[in-house]
């Protein structure tokens, strides 16, 4: 998929997935590959708060295992899928429940995060999409680590 914003007038692109019974979607242009749950190889030296490592394209990528960020138990599934990240210049892969579907937005209809969602993914929220009775809490890929993970990270991988 494409790193460029996908707007088309009024309408951005996004990638929707479920964690747990809450959904969350992220802009199409920060997914690069959604791919089938593989379990994460060890990183001896990698930050604690990573999965582990999967390999894609010529390389490793950290896997974060958004389940066990939000203090959900960790269950793997047949619908369980991996996201390959394609924000900043840190490559980065989180693991979810499931990814539900891609959609069009109307960009009016983007309401500001209602607040109220968990404590660790604050930083990263950045808009609600509200489709009759659904919330879709919308995820800036790019902040969901903090600059101490995010430096840890980098340090690893030196």
């Amino acid at each position: 998929m494409s790193r460029r914003i996908v707007a088309s007038g009024d309408e951005l692109q996004f990638i929707v997935f479920r964690l747990g019974s809450t959904e969350y979607a992220f802009r199409i242009d920060q997914v690069e590959r959604i791919l089938r749950y593989v379990p994460p190889e060890a990183w001896e030296s990698g930050p604690g708060f990573l999965a582990g490592r999967i390999t894609f394209g010529d390389g490793r990528v950290p896997v974060l295992d958004l389940r066990a960020r939000l203090g959900l138990l960790t269950s793997m599934h047949e619908d369980t899928r991996i996201m390959v990240l394609a924000a900043d210049h840190l490559p980065l892969a989180v693991a979810v429940d499931q990814v539900r579907e891609a959609m069009r937005v109307d960009t009016r209809t983007i309401r500001p995060p209602a607040g109220s969602g968990p404590e660790r993914l604050q930083p990263a929220l950045v808009g609600t999409i509200e489709r009759g009775a659904r919330s879709i809490e919308i995820l800036n890929a790019a902040r969901l680590l903090s600059e101490a993970e995010r430096l840890a990270l980098l340090e690893a991988r030196t």
